[in-house]
């Protein structure tokens, strides 16, 4: 017997970046805005075939921002619904910038803007990216992250 399952049961697997920097004592977090969502969120897209999630959450931060990053440490990840009603889970890495390649517009992402963490939980359009956030907040060790 062959059942076959509906594209809307399937899990949409991503990865995505919290990529931030220090300025001083403060720590700033880059936001993209997506258009034709009109929301803000961290950079993140869908898994390739075969594709490792620090890859694909490397690329997909590079494509939305221009940064190319390095992978500091997993934070977690989120789960949601999306638009086609499947369930879909992005895992996050902390992120710091290697090179910046220019950010250039497209469909998907319109701006990048660096906001500190208190700037950014205002901006977020989504709880679980608030939430994310706040975990990395939380964090107690923030400043040695980088060292």
């Amino acid at each position: 017997m062959i059942v076959e399952t509906s594209q809307s049961n399937d899990v949409v697997r991503a990865g995505g970046g919290l990529v931030v920097r220090q300025a001083g004592s403060r720590w700033d977090v880059a936001l993209v805005h997506r258009p034709m969502r009109e929301d803000w969120s961290f950079p993140k897209g869908k898994l390739e075939v075969d594709e490792p999630l620090e890859d694909c959450a490397l690329r997909e931060v590079l494509e939305e921002t221009g940064l190319i990053c390095q992978l500091v440490r997993f934070l977690g990840h989120t789960e949601y619904e999306d638009r086609k009603g499947r369930s879909k889970v992005v895992a996050y890495w902390m992120m710091t910038v290697k090179h910046d390649g220019g950010f250039e517009t497209s469909d998907e992402v319109d701006e990048v803007r660096w906001v500190d963490l208190a700037g950014a939980t205002d901006l977020l359009s989504y709880e679980r990216d608030r939430a994310l956030l706040a975990a990395f907040a939380a964090s107690d060790n923030l400043d040695t992250l980088l060292t």
